[in-house]
């Protein structure tokens, strides 16, 4: 069974569609751990009532960037994962970590990157930079993490029409659900590779 740790940042519903999978036997995996640099995000809670174990690993916690990229990457080691899914996790992560986990770390990203990604491109920013550029689709993508914001290679892919009737609420609300597809995908198929 593969071994998951969870990266995030706030609410948490990327997080909660691949802990679903898993109890529902949708993926042959588990959710090792979740790690999380919000102390008050949701996505804590929803990672304690599923008992997930978790930790709050942040500049808050560690002030050394190095400190805390060694926290995290200890974290992930000593959880025994295999596959680190970044689900909404706002910040880069360290050398060490990236190191450790290169080519087994992947981030779903609301647009079909590379168009609207890297940094300052998340939640809202996103969607209101499809609308402003006059794109006719969008969609999401997840892709390998590196070092670079939303530049690692593309794994999964699908894209949706814009439409006139579009704003970046609703434009995020019909790209949620495809960003928990591509993500359960992109896991099952690293399970099946490995």
């Amino acid at each position: 069974m593969l071994q998951i740790g969870v990266l995030a940042s706030h609410q948490g519903t990327n997080f909660q569609a691949i802990a679903d999978a898993c109890t529902e036997g949708e993926l042959d995996a588990v959710i090792s751990v979740l790690v999380c640099n919000n102390a008050s995000a949701p996505v804590l809670s929803r990672a304690r009532n599923a008992g997930i174990p978790t930790r709050h690993l942040s500049s808050k916690t560690h002030p050394d960037p190095d400190d805390l990229d060694n926290a995290i990457c200890t974290s992930l080691v000593d959880a025994g994962v295999r596959l680190v899914v970044l689900a909404g996790y706002m910040k880069k992560l360290g050398d060490q970590t990236l190191k450790e986990f290169a080519g087994r770390m992947i981030n779903v990203h609301p647009s079909l990157l590379p168009r609207h990604g890297g940094e300052g491109f998340y939640g809202t920013n996103v969607h209101e930079a499809v609308l402003n550029s006059g794109d006719r689709t969008t969609g999401a993508t997840v892709h390998l993490v590196t070092k670079e914001y939303d530049s690692g290679d593309i794994l999964l892919q699908e894209e949706i029409s814009v439409l006139d009737t579009d704003d970046a609420n609703s434009l995020a609300a019909r790209i949620h659900p495809l960003e928990h597809k591509l993500l359960i995908s992109a896991v099952r198929n690293f399970a099946m590779e490995s």
